[in-house]
């Protein structure tokens, strides 16, 4: 009983530790202003937390009846077949995670850079240099860098949250008087605004690339969901009730850095620690999706759906330096925009596509699949309100609120069609051939 609990606390802290990132340090200002109001904002908040646990306890069913690792992967490629799953592999090392790196590293320049610069933005040179900064650390540092910014991250989320309640507690209260007025509540609006929240809530998922190696993972991982998520939408209401207790919508929307503001009016003279804390937390998050992220490009290139040199290995450091490399490029275009309310749309719409269709295969398969051994068995209504809302935020902002960025999404997505029949289907290995050969006389060996 007590092994149990203790794996059941171990999955609890990697769904914490993963979702606790830039994101509730920059998501309240978006949230906020695209609903116009305090009340419905913090409705938002907790309607994400709600869907990230539907979402957790859909793939939960998946990983325990597919327990391979890749996550989206795997369940696509059981469920719809090698298609599906090659452009879930495309859009992820294309679209979906360089852009959400190109987020975290804008939010840690924004957060380093704005003590420097009260009251206004910081020039895009300064982004641009702690980004490029940031980038050549990030390549460098090991794992066990995380747990040391693991605990920055809980401390600085310990703090704001202490001094919210300390404040109301002494009766500050009188912004959330009428905080239902002023609301703009429309289909586009609110869909944006759940892109901005659940932005903040990315990588509820991340218990299933881990399935393989949890004890007792039939009962344990879905304890660790139903603890762990909702732990952190309590701490995310609780953050905003702090931040609205210390400033109005209107100085929320005006602030360069959220959490800045708040130190500054909260913790001064020790103020200071709360940008360091932060970009602690986004240089964490940072270095963890661009150590994860080069690996992606490293498998895709091994199983034959990426360019094979993506695979290969240097012979001085056993590193997948190619797909790092890669990685890195793609991000860097990413940055270039600096806007981070884009990034986030564009992210969110992609990755809801997706979610929406895998968790649209766990459907599917209750009735094509049904020998498959199924451990854990959700109610079938959970899965279906999941893909209705993996819909609705995929079109609500096209209908609503049409942008050619979300275009440019849809062809970019589908652009790995042609990808997938000249290199997988028809395996065309005259780029396989020169840029292995160009690898090898660089140092890099194949796997």
């Amino acid at each position: 009983r007590k092994e149990g609990s203790k794996r059941r606390h171990d999955g609890i802290c990697v769904i914490v530790g993963t979702v606790i990132g830039s994101g509730i340090f920059i998501s309240p200002k978006s949230v906020l202003a695209n609903i116009g109001a305090i009340g419905p904002c913090l409705v938002i908040w907790a309607a994400c937390g709600v869907l990230a646990t539907l979402g957790a306890l859909c793939f939960a069913e998946l990983g325990t009846m597919i327990p391979k690792s890749g996550a989206e992967y795997p369940y696509l490629l059981e469920a719809f077949g090698p298609i599906p799953a090659f452009l879930f592999s495309w859009s992820s090392l294309m679209v979906i995670k360089p852009s959400a790196f190109a987020i975290i590293c804008l939010s840690f320049a924004e957060y380093v850079s704005a003590p420097f610069y009260p009251g206004c933005d910081p020039p895009v040179l300064v982004i641009k240099l702690a980004i490029t900064v940031l980038n050549s650390l990030s390549v460098k540092w090991t794992s066990y860098v995380q747990n040391i910014l693991t605990a920055t991250k809980m401390i600085i989320v310990i703090i704001i949250i202490v001094s919210g309640i300390v404040l109301l507690a002494k009766g500050n209260t009188k912004n959330f008087n009428n905080s239902f007025d002023s609301s703009s509540i429309s289909v586009g609006s609110i869909s944006l605004a759940f892109y901005s929240g659940l932005w903040a809530y990315d990588g509820w998922n991340q218990l299933n690339y881990i399935t393989e190696e949890l004890k007792d993972p039939y009962r344990n991982l879905p304890w660790s969901i139903i603890i762990g998520i909702p732990l952190v939408t309590v701490c995310y209401i609780l953050i905003n009730v702090s931040y609205f207790t210390v400033m109005t919508a209107t100085e929320l929307l005006q602030s360069q850095a959220v959490a800045v503001t708040f130190g500054d009016r909260v913790l001064y003279p020790a103020s200071w620690i709360v940008p360091l804390f932060v970009a602690l937390s986004a240089l964490g998050a940072a270095n963890g999706t661009c150590f994860t992220s080069g690996r992606l490009a490293y498998v895709a290139g091994r199983e034959g759906h990426m360019l094979k040199v993506l695979s290969y290995i240097s012979v001085k450091r056993l590193t997948p330096a190619p797909s790092v490399i890669f990685y890195g490029m793609v991000a860097f275009f990413y940055v270039l925009p600096g806007d981070i309310d884009t990034l986030i749309n564009y992210f969110s719409f992609a990755v809801w596509f997706f979610y929406g269709l895998t968790v649209l295969g766990l459907i599917v398969m209750r009735y094509t699949r049904k020998d498959l051994e199924r451990p854990i068995r959700i109610p079938l209504i959970i899965p279906f309100v999941v893909v209705l809302v993996a819909i609705f935020l995929v079109l609500a902002p096209i209908i609503s609120q049409p942008e050619l960025a979300y275009l440019y999404c849809v062809l970019f997505i589908f652009s790995g069609l042609i990808f997938y029949v000249l290199f997988v289907h028809y395996k065309f290995g005259w780029a396989q051939k020169i840029s292995g050969k160009c690898m090898v006389l660089c140092g890099w060996f194949p796997p």
